[in-house]
């Protein structure tokens, strides 16, 4: 981390972890951070349990200073090491969004199996098949905001879970919002498991077919 601290020295940033009491031990080394870093930094947000992803968007958003917003995992499965390019992309175009594409050159993932990928591909094929979104990466998090339109994207959005992502790209389309797409390398989490069963296939699908009828 300390050559990550010698590259922000001039930057004004605060990173803003929303932890849903996993029991991964994530706030005891976000703690360990916000000693290295100091609290203006390294700002903690901790919930009382799993209480959704647009909520938890919000709960970060409401502890937030600036005028724009990083959205990643903290797993490591979006590096930083693209963050930059991120924030060339938005100033040299003014755009209101950034999103991560793992679809286009440059961009890949590591770490899924045959059956993942495949699924994925399908799902944002299918998408953009029946909503016309203008990016081609809709199920990816890896994103920057201006902070007032992710604000107004999460009070238009109705999804949860995992047709989340998908929607708020939708309505930044219908509210032309500017979006630029950056490549990114998505890598698979190293501890844990991505959960992606039945279930969640058939709430996507579910998902997928509100969103074309509310066009």
């Amino acid at each position: 981390m300390l050559p990550f601290s010698r590259q922000c020295r001039n930057i004004d940033y605060e990173i803003v972890i929303v932890d849903d009491n996993s029991p991964d031990g994530t706030i005891e080394v976000a703690r360990e951070l916000q000693n290295l870093y100091g609290e203006k930094h390294i700002i903690l947000a901790p919930r009382p349990g799993k209480l959704g992803l647009g909520t938890a968007y919000v709960h970060g958003i409401q502890h937030s200073t600036g005028d724009f917003v990083f959205i990643m995992d903290a797993d490591m499965s979006h590096h930083p090491k693209f963050i930059p390019e991120f924030i060339r992309l938005q100033k040299a175009h003014n755009l209101d969004v950034v999103t991560g594409t793992r679809y286009k050159s440059g961009g890949g993932v590591h770490g899924w199996d045959l059956r993942r990928k495949l699924t994925s591909r399908v799902a944002n094929y299918l998408a953009d098949l029946m909503l016309d979104p203008g990016v081609s990466d809709l199920t990816g998090s890896f994103r920057l905001y201006k902070k007032s339109v992710l604000a107004k994207l999460i009070s238009v959005t109705k999804a949860k879970g995992y047709v989340f992502q998908m929607e708020m790209m939708v309505r930044a389309r219908q509210l032309k919002y500017t979006v630029g797409e950056v490549p990114i390398t998505f890598v698979d989490r190293v501890f844990g498991e991505s959960k992606l069963g039945a279930e969640e296939i058939v709430g996507y699908l579910k998902g997928l077919w509100g969103l074309f009828v509310d066009q």
